[in-house]
């Protein structure tokens, strides 16, 4: 199965197009997790165990594994959603750019060692920064193209001769050219509803989107939905992750994450009417 029918699959079985990030922040986890030897691991497993019923996937940021020395604890969690919950793609959040052999070893560390069913990157360095994630023709590619930070449109805004922003111009590259295998998806942000439009527009039916930016972020909902559904009503991964992983820091926290999750599935499947 591909990554493109797997995550179809997803929202349709799931009845979901919320994602959930897992972003771990160790001095954020409740007291009864922080003493694990293993506690990043510890936290996400649960996490994930209380929010799989609500969603269609997964994604965690490998930065926040990185930077805890904790890269052998997101293998151990992606092989654990591989073989926990096979039915849920799992989106590595790495935004990797580089050319040549250095991105064909990315490509390897995502789709071989974290066992990710699609990968993010950024395209800045052109065709040549994707064109060795393409040739895992069953796994994703999803690319920057606008993403949710205010200071994405200092790049992302700049005009051609003709007038489109960058933005757009990327989004053309990935339908009409890039996504040779159908495999292709963008990151847009739920802050920028407007471009979210745009780019949905641009691109049709069939790339889908991930979506960061509601929750703690602070991007609505309807709008979001309203702007980056496709005619099916599906067409996106709209990922939360403060205001899920980090509900209650109580004895509750699992209970907490669920919760939220739910409500917030539900409050996109009310937008998707």
């Amino acid at each position: 199965m591909t990554f493109t029918e797997k995550l179809e699959a997803a929202w349709k079985n799931s009845n979901s197009l919320l994602m959930v990030g897992l972003d771990p922040d160790p001095n954020r986890f409740p007291p009864c997790i922080q003493q694990s030897k293993q506690a990043i691991f510890d936290f996400c497993k649960g996490i994930i165990d209380a929010t799989a019923p609500y969603v269609c996937g997964f994604k965690p940021q490998i930065a926040y594994f990185a930077s805890e020395s904790a890269e052998d604890q997101l293998a151990a969690l992606c092989d654990y959603i591989k073989k926990t919950y096979p039915h849920l793609p799992l989106v590595l959040d790495s935004k990797r750019g580089d050319i040549g052999t250095t991105a064909e070893h990315y490509a390897k560390e995502a789709y071989k060692r974290y066992q990710a069913d699609a990968v993010t990157v950024n395209p800045y360095m052109g065709f040549d920064s994707i064109e060795p994630y393409l040739a895992w023709q069953n796994k994703g590619v999803i690319i920057l193209c606008r993403t949710s930070n205010p200071g994405g449109s200092d790049l992302q805004f700049f005009e051609s001769s003709s007038g489109e922003p960058l933005y757009l111009h990327v989004a053309s590259l990935v339908a009409e050219k890039w996504n040779r295998h159908g495999q292709c998806g963008l990151v847009v942000g739920a802050t920028f509803p407007e471009e979210l439009k745009k780019v949905r527009e641009r691109v049709g039916d069939d790339v889908p989107l991930l979506v960061p930016g509601i929750g703690a972020q602070g991007g609505d909902i309807n709008s979001t939905v309203q702007a980056g559904k496709n005619t099916c009503s599906t067409g996106m991964m709209i990922n939360s992750s403060r205001a899920i992983l980090y509900a209650s820091s109580g004895d509750d926290w699992q209970e907490a994450a669920a919760s939220v999750a739910m409500q917030t599935r539900d409050a996109i499947n009310a937008a998707r009417g």
